[in-house]
């Protein structure tokens, strides 16, 4: 019997229910559209008309379903992740950018945009994807924006997706956070970060982040805060006075993120949610 896009989006979200993913028919659909080359509108409208799938797309899109019910990323799954504007190429090896990052990176952008210079300077510290030095370039396109990244595993991505976006106007090295950048002491307008900062004792909630994520894009020692101290060091000899820091972090942690920046010497240090309510980024002056 043909197999139709319908029974096949009915079963596949059946399974990926029962595998406990939190949105399972819109990852059935995404994973059709995938293969098919479609949006999720277009799966949906040929699933009303009836439309079939041949035995071998059935059978691709079968191992698709397994992989994404036995919990792995469906942006591993589909070499895809969508931030903002871009479309990201991600993998083994990189952090895949969250939802919740695309409010943090505004504030940097919004920063980037209000600075009275013909070429306004923004730097990301532990880029790895790209997404957020990326979200940059593209979108204040006459800014320099410079990125850098310390995973030898992440870095490859990185460049990928320089090469996606086409960010000509953004430079990226694989370093230490610590080291970036001394030749622009003193002359960057905007310094972000999403840094690790989960405690290391601490397990993520979610599957796909405490078994694909890589550890070194998520711990961040004892309490979560190493790489914010080092992230907050590195800003203050970047940034000119008058220059904004923005970090994201967990939800938990505004209030310790915040007296850690005062004691640092920050000024108009302030804690923003996002959608839900939660603390998720902290910006700040030099």
């Amino acid at each position: 019997m043909t197999a139709t896009i319908a029974g096949f989006l009915r079963d596949a979200t059946s399974a990926l229910g029962e595998a406990g993913i939190q949105s399972p028919e819109i990852d059935a659909e995404l994973l059709i559209g995938h293969v098919l080359g479609l949006s999720r509108g277009e799966v949906q409208a040929r699933s009303i008309t009836g439309a079939t799938l041949s035995d071998e797309l059935v059978e691709r899109l079968g191992k698709m379903v397994e992989r994404r019910a036995a919990r792995e990323p469906l942006q591993h799954i589909t070499g895809r992740a969508y931030f903002r504007s871009l479309e990201l190429a991600v993998g083994p090896g990189v952090f895949v950018p969250r939802p919740e990052t695309e409010q943090v990176a505004q504030f940097a952008i919004d920063a980037l945009r209000v600075v009275a210079s013909a070429e306004p300077i923004g730097v990301d510290l532990g880029t790895g994807s790209g997404a957020i030095a990326f979200a940059m370039a593209t979108e204040v396109p006459h800014a320099v924006v410079y990125a850098i990244e310390k995973s030898p595993d992440a870095y490859p991505w990185t460049l990928e997706n320089q090469r996606l976006t086409g960010a000509d106007n953004a430079t990226v090295v694989l370093g230490e956070l610590a080291d970036a950048f001394p030749e622009l002491d003193g002359t960057v307008d905007v310094v972000i970060s999403n840094p690790p900062y989960i405690p290391d004792d601490a397990i993520p909630r979610d599957l796909e982040v405490r078994l694909h994520d890589p550890a070194i894009a998520l711990y961040g020692g004892e309490d979560g805060l190493d790489v914010v101290h080092q992230v907050s060091q590195t800003a203050l000899r970047l940034l000119h006075r008058g220059g904004t820091l923005v970090l994201e972090h967990g939800e938990l942690q505004g209030d310790s993120i915040a007296a850690l920046l005062r004691a640092d010497g920050w000024t108009a240090v302030a804690t923003h949610p996002d959608l839900l309510g939660r603390d998720r980024a902290t910006t700040a002056l030099r």
